[in-house]
């Protein structure tokens, strides 16, 4: 029988109380607490829970997420599989449950409820209701991803109310994707049995969506960024509020975590038990997560912070066991194994051409927002040379491509403003949902350059340089790397800083290029089929 005991300030987030206690552990459950008069420099509370992470968006697998998370007081996760789903299918989800069990972490995992998000892309896999069903089935799969195809639970489509079917029979909540939705389709939504929703942008639409019983998640990622917008809900709508990255890149994960979103409502002079209930409880109590909060008979899942004003967290332990101890993180290091899905022969510049007649054409420009998912549709001016329309730097017009990473296939092409590039090119295999290859280049040769580095790489990140590529390679799904975690954040913020060093004002270029093949997002987007109008719901011309 190991036991150990922790003393401090306990702040009870259920009572709305805090006092003086010992905390004693018993095999890695809280076996006594017990009020006392001491005065202490240090306050004890549950950890802290992410609400809706895609971990494969970390560029890490969850092993190695786990050992930067728990430094800023994460000690659970409600994890969303369906990027690697749409890569390797049910393989992929089975691959993350286990590399989640390797280190003492509360990863939630719930079954992916629209994979291929849509039938417009090309994805690696499909995952079907009789999969849904199966992983249901696991005790440690604790819910149905989110539910994309909005659309077809307000059309009622059989296999979309079949899954949500499949997670009512078991027991399990739904989450929900659903951005701008409103008035009668949100109830209808809801009605369906969709708990929750992170894509709100607005607090109108969040608060219409509350009304109707939804939980609302405060996003706040690498790339879209909604706290601002979404804060001042929390006061009165606490007990119906999480807080959630949703997709975080390795360098922001080494820098912060939800433990930056408490700081920030803190700042705001928000109450702290309300703020706290959003960062720590609400998220265990609606999936259920086995982890505890400050309870006798509980796990012992806490965090030691140094005050109320400064929230620095100096220690964090789960089930009883050390994780991380004033600012290092106490979990061993684990080399993954590697499983992918790539089947891409390299390009040549002549791939990325775009042809046409006269001196120059109108096409359409997908416009990417700094801080957001969604893009507007545009219209431009463009010039073509030898029959072939070019990127226009002076207008920030650039030109857009995603290849097909499973099959060799015609590469789509498409133009997109804010990228701010003077010369080279970026290209990743992330992107959003089907994780084809997308670029973004200033010329096509710079373009095949980058798009050969990930293709040589079997999956990564690239940067074109004065013709010079520089990859960081993630050789698990294409996705993730296999190595330790901050190396990753390392190699992945000097990548970063060579795209910005490119032109870019983007606060994330990767992540804001890796979402624009997300079809599900309105208004105009490219997959590896063609440009697609998220309005219309169908394919359209470039010119």
């Amino acid at each position: 029988m190991k036991t150990f005991e922790v003393s401090g300030n306990l702040i009870d987030i259920l009572q709305q109380s805090i006092y003086p206690a010992t905390i004693q552990v018993t095999d890695g459950r809280i076996s006594s607490i017990t009020p006392n008069e001491n005065v202490y420099d240090q306050y004890l509370l549950p950890g802290f829970v992410d609400a809706h992470v895609h971990v494969e968006s970390s560029m890490l697998t969850p092993s190695q997420f786990a050992r930067l998370a728990v430094v800023h007081g994460t000690v659970a996760t409600v994890s969303d599989p369906h990027e690697i789903a749409n890569v390797l299918g049910v393989e992929g989800v089975e691959y993350m449950l286990k590399n989640g069990k390797e280190v003492p972490f509360k990863f939630c995992f719930g079954a992916p409820s629209c994979v291929p998000a849509t039938t417009f892309e090309t994805a690696g896999a499909t995952v079907s209701v009789a999969d849904v069903e199966a992983l249901l089935a696991k005790p440690e799969v604790l819910y149905l991803t989110e539910m994309m195809n909005f659309p077809g639970v307000l059309h009622e489509q059989p296999d979309v109310m079949a899954k949500i079917a499949a997670a009512k029979r078991a027991g399990k909540p739904v989450d929900g994707h659903a951005p701008g939705l409103r008035g009668k389709d949100a109830q209808k939504y809801i009605a369906a049995g969709i708990s929750t929703d992170h894509e709100c942008f607005t607090a109108e639409e969040a608060l219409d969506k509350l009304q109707y019983g939804m939980q609302i998640l405060i996003r706040e990622g690498s790339a879209a960024r909604n706290f601002d917008a979404l804060i001042p809900l929390l006061d009165e709508h606490y007990e119906k509020m999480m807080f959630c990255s949703d997709d975080k890149h390795p360098d922001n994960l080494v820098e912060g975590h939800i433990n930056v979103l408490v700081k920030r409502a803190l700042a705001l002079k928000l109450d702290l038990f309300k703020v706290l209930r959003v960062a720590c409880v609400n998220p265990v109590l609606h999936y259920k997560i086995p982890a505890g909060l400050l309870r006798v008979g509980d796990p012992a899942d806490f965090i030691v912070i140094d005050d109320l004003h400064d929230f620095n967290i100096l220690s964090t332990y789960i089930d009883g066991a050390l994780v991380a101890d004033k600012g290092v993180t106490l979990i061993d290091s684990i080399v993954a194994p590697v499983i992918n899905n790539f089947d891409c022969v390299p390009s040549i510049p002549s791939d990325f051409w775009i042809p046409a007649s006269g001196d120059t054409v109108t096409v359409k420009v997908i416009e990417s927002l700094d801080g957001q998912l969604i893009t507007n549709s545009l219209l431009e001016t463009l010039p073509v040379r030898d029959g072939v329309v070019n990127s226009s730097v002076e207008k920030d017009v650039l030109k857009l491509a995603v290849v097909n990473r499973y099959h060799p296939a015609p590469v789509a092409l498409g133009f997109i403003r804010n990228f701010g590039f003077s010369h080279g090119a970026i290209a990743s295999s992330v992107a959003h949902d089907s994780h084809n290859i997308i670029a973004v280049g200033v010329d096509d040769v710079s373009i095949s350059l980058a798009v050969n580095a990930v293709i040589a790489a079997h999956g990564g990140v690239s940067v074109v340089r004065d013709g010079v590529a520089s990859v960081l390679p993630l050789p698990v799904a294409g996705l993730m790397s296999n190595l330790d975690g901050y190396e990753v954040a390392a190699r992945y913020s000097e990548l970063d800083a060579a795209a910005k060093a490119l032109g870019s004002q983007l606060g994330a270029p990767f992540m804001t290029l890796s979402f624009m093949a997300l079809l599900v997002i309105p208004h105009l987007k490219l997959s590896d089929l063609g440009l697609f109008d998220g309005d219309t719901f169908s394919f359209t011309n470039v010119i």
